[in-house]
C-alpha cells in the first residue's frame, strides 16, 4: 500500500495534497506524461480550465484503469495551469473529483505551477502523474 503523510515539523499542506508519498517495494513506478482537457477523438472539452481538468484527470483515471489501477495508486501529480485566471475552475474541478478519488482525504503529492503558456494556446491546464503499480 502506498504511504502519504505529512511530517509534524513541518507546516500542513496548504492544499488537497501530502507532502511525503512511499512506494512499497512491490510496486512499479510508473509515469504519466502530462495530459490536457481532450476527449478521445481529439477534441477539446471546453474553453474552461474546469472542464479541461475534469477531462485531464479523466484520462489519467483511464490510463491507470489501462493497468489495472485506480487514482488511490497516484503518488505525485504535477499540473501546470496557464494562468491565474484558470486557478478558480481548475480548483473547483479537482476539489470535486478528489472528493471521489480520495473521501478519506488521503492526497498524492501534488505540485501546481502557473506558467505563461501550455503546447497550445487553447490549452489551460496539464497533468502529469506518477503511480505506484502491484508488479505483474
Amino acid at each position: 500500500m502506498i504511504r502519504r503523510w505529512n511530517p509534524v515539523n513541518l507546516a500542513p499542506p496548504i492544499g488537497q495534497y501530502s507532502h511525503l508519498a512511499a512506494v512499497p517495494a512491490d510496486h512499479e513506478l510508473v509515469f504519466i506524461s502530462g495530459q490536457v482537457g481532450v476527449l478521445e477523438d481529439g477534441a477539446l472539452s471546453g474553453p474552461d480550465a474546469e472542464s479541461q481538468t475534469r477531462q485531464a484527470l479523466a484520462n489519467i483515471e483511464r490510463l491507470l484503469k489501462s493497468m489495472d489501477a485506480g487514482p488511490e495508486q497516484l503518488v505525485k501529480l504535477l499540473t501546470l495551469v496557464s494562468g491565474t485566471e484558470h486557478l478558480e475552475g481548475y480548483r473547483a474541478a479537482r476539489e470535486d473529483v478528489f472528493a471521489r478519488w480520495y473521501p478519506e482525504g488521503d492526497w498524492p503529492a501534488h505540485s501546481l505551477a502557473v506558467v505563461a503558456a501550455l503546447a497550445a494556446p487553447e490549452l489551460t491546464v496539464e497533468i502529469e502523474g506518477m503511480a505506484a503499480v502491484p508488479r505483474r
